[in-house]
């Protein structure tokens, strides 16, 4: 099994990005979060990504569809259904190989359920990889100073999974933090000032260091304006969609920094907000011309979790 059949396999079963960490980039996590305390003979750790098309956020931008595009299409049904399979099948590939495969959801540590130590030398179940790391640790992404996964050709645009093996494997380079360019936009396009650029920790990820702000988590899982807090996925709120994410997405794009491109910008008309009770509010109180339309769009209220700034192309 050599990386350039397994790179074809994996995309062969919808992977969109595949990426190839070997088990020393985790030398420095600890064991509630290392691939060897769930696979000890865990030589590699391939970590794939499904894509969230763009036009599945198109309803969140518009403020006017959520369920039946982004949270379905871009959200839960990437994760369970489309990248599951991806992985499933991909396992099984490897597994005919000789090898043995342990797919794994991509999800965050915090909120999740943890039970008993089954012996003295083993961390409590369930044991969870940190996304960030194996995605920086297998050459795909780092983490921009808003906390997002980025990717240089999706941006935030995608979903990842992790499949262990003891295959060992030749690694991908890892990239550093080549993309997000500490711009701030996400955090000033929060409407509750969750993202705080004036408490920034610097963080390891498999050898890199980078600067992350320091997010409200509370006050994301409060936020209507396209935040997502999906059952069985901890107290960490999906933010893609949101309108820090949306924000980060359109920077990126403006700046030609990701290799998927499109003949027409993402953003065409002011953004909305609502406040804290779901009511749309405006600049000072005065309604957003869009077009040829004047429409109440939104702005957060101005308290001290608000930036009550709003962006447009």
């Amino acid at each position: 099994m050599n990386k350039i059949e397994l790179v074809a396999k994996a995309k062969a079963f919808g992977a969109d990005l595949i990426g190839v960490a070997p088990i020393e980039r985790f030398k420095n996590e600890p064991a509630e979060r290392h691939p060897q305390s769930i696979f000890p003979e865990c030589k590699s750790v391939i970590v794939l990504a499904r894509r969230v098309c763009r036009g599945s956020i198109r309803g969140v931008e518009e403020g006017t569809n959520f369920g039946s595009t982004y949270q379905s299409f871009g959200y839960t049904w990437v994760e369970d259904n489309f990248l599951a399979q991806t992985s499933y099948d991909f396992s099984l590939w490897i597994e005919e190989q000789g090898y043995e495969a342990v797919p794994l959801f991509a999800y965050n540590e915090a909120g999740m359920p943890k039970g008993i130590q089954v012996a003295p030398d083993r961390p409590a179940p369930n044991v969870y990889i940190d996304p960030a790391v194996a995605v920086v640790a297998s050459g795909l992404g780092e983490k921009g100073l808003g906390g997002f996964l980025i990717t240089p050709r999706f941006g935030t645009r995608q979903r990842f999974a992790f499949v262990l093996t003891d295959a060992e494997l030749e690694g991908d380079p890892v990239l550093g933090k080549t993309i997000c360019g500490d711009c701030g936009a996400c955090a000033t396009a929060c409407p509750f000032g969750a993202i705080h650029l004036d408490q920034r920790k610097t963080v390891d990820l498999a050898g890199c260091t980078m600067e992350v702000a320091t997010i409200d988590w509370g006050l994301c899982a409060s936020c209507p304006n396209g935040a997502f807090l999906a059952s069985g996925r901890g107290k960490e709120p999906d933010r893609i969609a949101a309108a820090c994410g949306r924000m980060c997405l359109v920077r990126l794009e403006e700046a030609n920094k990701l290799e998927n491109t499109f003949e027409n910008t993402f953003r065409h008309r002011a953004p909305w907000q609502l406040d804290a009770f779901k009511r749309p509010v405006t600049a000072e109180g005065q309604p957003i011309t869009v077009g040829c339309d004047r429409v109440t769009q939104g702005l957060a209220l101005k308290d001290e979790h608000a930036s009550g700034q709003i962006f447009a192309k």
